[in-house]
């Protein structure tokens, strides 16, 4: 996932389903601990990610606890119908990664006080 790519390149940890969870976890319980610890909730938007149904439920477990308020920030990565996953995303913070990828790392690290410093060779 190029984005994880560069939040761990700028020392911004994060978490993962596909990378985190290892084989015989009990996933739910995984991604429950996480949205607990988590301090923001990152929303990739994808038409996969508004089919998931786990991605459904893990937006709506951020937006009703109060640790989140603020915090969710929408990543506008390919085009998607929003009102998939809830009416109220055009009302959160969001991030344009569709012009331009660089751009879009540059305006998201901002976002925590951090520069973009693209890495040689990356696509």
């Amino acid at each position: 996932m190029r984005i994880g790519a560069v939040l761990q390149e700028h020392g911004l940890p994060f978490w993962y389903s596909q990378r985190d969870i290892v084989g015989a976890q009990q996933w739910h319980d995984e991604i429950g601990k996480a949205l607990a610890r988590c301090d923001w909730f990152l929303l990739v938007l994808s038409p996969a990610a508004a089919a998931s149904k786990w991605v459904k439920r893990e937006l709506l477990y951020a937006l009703r606890e109060d640790p989140y308020e603020g915090r969710i920030v929408v990543l506008d990565y390919e085009p998607t119908d929003v009102r998939l996953l809830s009416w109220t995303l055009p009302d959160l913070q969001w991030v344009n990664f569709q012009k331009d990828f660089a751009d879009g790392c540059s305006d998201l690290l901002r976002i925590w006080g951090r520069g973009y410093r693209a890495t040689p060779g990356a696509p």
